[in-house]
């Protein structure tokens, strides 16, 4: 193992450099609404103001409210949107997704909104399952922001809502405007306090599976976590939930039965599959069966609830004996379902991109029950598609992990994958993000990011040494085979950015990433060098990058420049 800092160039020397955005001087149009935007605050510093509040975290709710009423919307208005309102810690986001494709397989038109984007923020907001237009973006972004302008109270220190709310209400406003036929919300953090909350009649709510999240803000334990996802449930609205941990379900119980809410446990998709063809997943993994259970149950909810014709066949409804909740009904999924669930997509979820020698795997997975779910998906993704080669196969872990995660037990999950070099790099695309609008971070400076990324590294060392050298007697890992051409331990390296990284892994070898020439530097150190020469000769190279949503967004901004146009 080779315990290595790399840093291609000094900090000094990064803080100084001039970048083609600065020398554009001042940007029109969606970027130029997009920067704006970033002013607002990004996400790091929404998380440490929730903080300061959560004395009175009511009082967020209410700001929201009052937000909506300056924007010229009551939140009655919200009801014309006929929402299906979407929580939980792990898969909310496909949950979303492949609810809105089902739904949209119908012929309705859909609005979908979620967090955080991977590339441009306009994918946040989506019509009929794709990213509002710049021009509409940039219509929205200024028609709104002007409006509370005017209306801000010179008494008030805050006349502006933070960056997750802004784009929230720029979305009801959007949605009711385009007259769409609903709108998949997905919650951004928790539940109960999250500014998505002040939807008051929901078709349907959804909670996806509960992991430890955000502990600063939802609490230490799943039972916390599950009373503050339980917050969106509504009178009289049907709410499900996938199979959970027996003391977070019953608190989920308990929120639903103070609300007067019916609370249902969905039936496992098997249950749905019965007597029919296998479903097919657009999205990769075990683990999405459960979002895609979910989806079912939220459409076909929400079409009976809207009395459309074609919600499926109830084969069966039982009464389930976990906690006393009721099961779900269980029903022949319909063409529509079926052709949904196997068309749904969703960028850097379980995501493959194969290019020539390079198989790239992204998944923003960022907890310790979803860093699992990845590895079980990657190791079964290399079985699956293993062909013969002759020659040198290679491994490769591209990580990082941001906000109050646990890198360490993260990385120790990464380590059965018996990777080759292990890769760390912050969530920036180039050295200087400022020609990069939409991947803008203001809360963090780049010493704090590279500082993350050198402790990363030094856990996964650490690991490593441990890996190679385990403790007479102790317990023998069998989770996978050992791989005698790769016996030796890990190395790792740092880089200053994502673009370095993805220069040093592909070799020039990924028929599309075609970046600028790379600094004379970036090779130079010996394990660097080195490991160029193995990566340029591979017969295969497996990159995973995981760890963070934001991560994979850049690399995917890199590797598929479509998606920045």
């Amino acid at each position: 193992m080779v315990d290595l800092i790399w840093r291609w160039t000094p900090l000094e020397e990064i803080e100084g450099k001039v970048t083609r955005g600065e020398a554009w001087g001042a940007q029109t149009g969606s970027k130029d609404a997009v920067r704006t935007l970033n002013t607002l605050q990004t996400n790091a510093s929404y998380l440490e103001q929730v903080k300061r509040q959560r004395g009175d975290p009511q009082m967020q709710l209410e700001a929201m409210e009052l937000y909506l009423a300056r924007s010229g919307l009551q939140v009655e208005d919200l009801d014309r949107l006929n929402i299906i309102h979407i929580t939980g810690t792990k898969g909310k986001g496909s949950t979303c997704a492949f609810t809105e494709r089902i739904l949209r397989n119908y012929g309705l038109k859909t609005g979908f909104f979620s967090s955080p984007h991977l590339v441009q923020v306009r994918e946040r907001i989506r019509i009929n399952g794709q990213p509002i237009s710049p021009e509409l973006f940039t219509k929205h972004f200024w028609h709104l922001y002007h409006r509370l302008e005017e209306t801000k109270d010179s008494n008030s220190c805050v006349s502006m809502p933070t960056y997750f709310r802004f784009l929230t209400l720029m979305a009801f406003h959007i949605f009711l405007q385009e007259k769409v036929d609903l709108a998949v919300v997905e919650v951004g953090i928790g539940g109960a306090y999250d500014c998505t909350n002040i939807v008051r009649k929901p078709v349907a709510c959804g909670v996806s599976s509960l992991g430890i999240d955000h502990t600063n803000l939802l609490g230490d334990t799943m039972e916390k976590i599950a009373w503050q996802k339980g917050g969106i449930f509504k009178r009289g609205v049907p709410a499900f939930t996938v199979l959970q941990p027996d003391g977070p379900l019953a608190v989920l119980r308990e929120r639903a039965e103070q609300t007067s809410c019916p609370l249902y446990l969905c039936p496992p998709l098997e249950a749905l599959e019965e007597g029919g063809p296998p479903l097919t997943l657009g999205l990769e993994g075990d683990h999405q069966r459960s979002n895609a259970a979910l989806a079912l149950q939220l459409a076909h909810c929400w079409l009976q609830q809207k009395d459309r014709q074609g919600v499926g066949e109830v084969k069966a409804s039982r009464p389930s004996l976990v906690w006393q909740l009721p099961l779900a009904p269980v029903f022949q999924p319909t063409p529509h379902m079926r052709h949904g669930l196997r068309d749904t997509e969703w960028l850097g979820r379980t995501q493959v991109l194969r290019r020539g020698p390079l198989t790239w795997y992204l998944d923003g997975a960022h907890t310790s029950s979803s860093v699992q779910a990845c590895v079980r998906w990657f190791r079964q993704a290399l079985n699956r598609h293993k062909e013969p080669r002759s020659g040198t196969e290679v491994r490769v872990l591209l990580f990082n992990a941001t906000g109050d995660r646990d890198a360490a037990a993260l990385l120790k999950l990464l380590q059965p994958c018996q990777f080759d070099y292990a890769v760390f790099c912050p969530n920036l695309i180039e050295v200087s993000s400022m020609d990069n609008a939409d991947q803008q971070n203001f809360t963090v400076t780049l010493d704090q990011v590279l500082l993350r990324c050198l402790e990363h590294q030094q856990h996964w060392n650490r690991l490593d040494e441990e890996q190679a050298c385990p403790e007479p007697g102790g317990p023998v890992s069998l989770l996978l085979a050992p791989r005698p051409a790769h016996s030796h331990s890990t190395s790792s390296l740092v880089f200053s950015c994502i673009s370095q990284a993805l220069q040093w892994i592909s070799q020039g070898r990924d028929p599309v990433f075609h970046p600028r020439s790379p600094p004379r530097s970036l090779f130079a150190h010996p394990v660097a060098g080195s490991g160029a020469n193995v990566l340029r000769e591979a017969a295969a190279i497996h990159v995973l990058v995981t760890g963070s949503l934001h991560l994979v967004g850049g690399v995917l901004k890199l590797l598929e420049p479509s998606l920045s146009q």
